[in-house]
């Protein structure tokens, strides 16, 4: 009978291990599967048994996880989350200030061809009109980029609102799975399909969050952000969310009765991304292009107001500055003529000795928020020159994170991935042990059958 049971323990063993090795195959393309494999060990005899040993058991499964590996492709999915937010929008900008036609550059330099071709006969009526012209397409110029600008602010935030409730399920879902774990494993269930869920759930949260995952002993997983604060713990999860206050919005975090403010753009991940081009790189420039619009109207309406038309007036403001418009905030003055120009400086007709000062402004400087203290004809090329090396330090960041995240990926397959070459050979193995445990219970009944007949 001995012969029976270790036989039958062995076909038992075969048996599990074969539906383990079935398992592998079919999810041989199931994104985030972690392949398991059977531990098998040898029964030992009684004590006082003679017998070499009472079969083989299954003693558990192994689920082919290296935490380092796993470590690694989340962070590489913050990375390349943090970059790959940014570079629509940075390559979207420098497009648009870098075009030949629409550029503030354009715009400026229009004016002030403008204002030459006028010195040639500063009485001259298409001339003069020339200039207004000019000055209302550069106001234009003027508000297209910075209205690009305003739109890029109010689609960051509207992508970051959007990524607040993907984040809570994320984080709900990873406290979910870990209580989940918890239970299934403390009854001896296999939890190897529920740890796969809540590693693509953390891989999701990763890509959104700079992360840090701590392995507990009762295999829960502890999720804190890169700057210290939970995530979660155990079966308890946290709420992010956006808070309203004088200043703006401000990204806040719920943990158990406690609330934290949080810097946006110190999160890394998508959400880090987005905070950081949004504060870092858009807001100074399009405090730059308010800086410059101000400047430069002001300029040239303090030298209009200097000089004096051609009926010997006074000269009076060509534009209207005002940041907070909603209709663009540098504006011509719908009821300025083109007669108002103060070209004289001593109302003498065709003096053009203010015009000059006028045309002299280009070679001035003005002051910027994000680049200090620059031409005017030079501010606008400073600012895409600015834009343009930011944008390709950004993509060669994000390159840098796309091989990184790769690399991960198949450092990850390599441990936890399945083999389909490998998976043939083990059913191919484990069908021999089967059918091999099988042929035994088949020679013992013979046996059986022989004493049997003896008698």
């Amino acid at each position: 009978m001995s012969i029976i049971n270790n036989a039958l323990s062995g076909a038992l063993a075969a048996q599990t291990a074969l539906q383990t090795t079935s398992q592998n195959i079919a999810n041989l393309q199931t994104k985030g599967y972690t392949r398991q494999g059977v531990n098998l060990a040898a029964v030992a005899p009684g004590i006082t048994s003679k017998t070499p040993g009472m079969g083989v058991e299954v003693t558990g499964l192994t689920r082919f996880s290296d935490a380092y590996k796993s470590q690694q492709l989340w962070r590489a999915a913050s990375d390349q989350g943090l970059y790959s937010q940014n570079q629509p929008y940075l390559s979207q900008l420098e497009k648009v200030m870098g075009d030949d036609q629409s550029s503030i550059s354009a715009g400026v330099d229009q004016f002030f061809k403008a204002l030459n071709a006028a010195g040639v006969d500063p009485t001259s009526t298409p001339l003069r009109q020339q200039v207004v012209t000019a000055a209302n397409a550069m106001s234009q110029h003027f508000n297209s980029i910075y209205n690009v600008m305003a739109n890029q602010r109010l689609s960051i935030d509207q992508q970051r609102e959007a990524l607040i409730p993907n984040i809570n399920a994320d984080i709900n879902a990873i406290s979910r799975l870990n209580q989940n774990i918890i239970g299934a494993a403390a009854l001896g269930t296999n939890v190897s399909a529920l740890a796969d869920e809540r590693d693509q759930a953390i891989d999701r949260l990763a890509s959104k969050l700079a992360i840090e995952v701590i392995e507990q002993p009762d295999g829960s997983r502890n999720v804190s952000l890169r700057t210290g604060q939970p995530l979660v713990i155990g079966s308890q999860g946290s709420v992010m969310s956006f808070r309203q206050t004088n200043s703006g919005a401000v990204l806040n975090l719920d943990f158990n009765k406690n609330s934290f403010d949080l810097d946006d753009s110190a999160m890394g991940g998508q959400m880090g991304g987005l905070s950081s081009y949004k504060n870092n790189i858009l807001a100074p420039m399009q405090q730059s292009i308010i800086d410059m619009a101000d400047q430069l109207s002001a300029k040239v309406n303090a030298q209009l107001q200097a000089g004096t038309d051609v009926d010997g007036n006074p000269g009076i403001a060509l534009f209207n500055f005002n940041a907070a418009s909603t209709t663009g905030m540098l504006q011509i003055d719908p009821n300025f003529k083109a007669s108002q120009l103060a070209f004289s400086a001593d109302g003498t007709p065709g003096d053009s000795a203010n015009l000059q000062s006028l045309i002299a402004i280009r070679t001035q400087s003005i002051s910027l928020s994000s680049i200090g203290s620059v031409l005017v004809a030079d501010a606008d090329t400073q600012l895409v020159g600015k834009l343009g090396i930011d944008s390709q330090q950004n993509q060669a960041l994000l390159k840098t994170a796309d091989t990184i995240r790769q690399q991960a990926e198949d450092d990850w397959k390599s441990t936890a991935g399945v083999n389909q070459d490998e998976e043939a050979v083990n059913l191919m193995e484990y069908q021999k042990m089967y059918q091999a445990n099988m042929k035994a219970i088949a020679v013992a009944n013979e046996l059986f059958d022989s004493t049997l007949r003896m008698f």
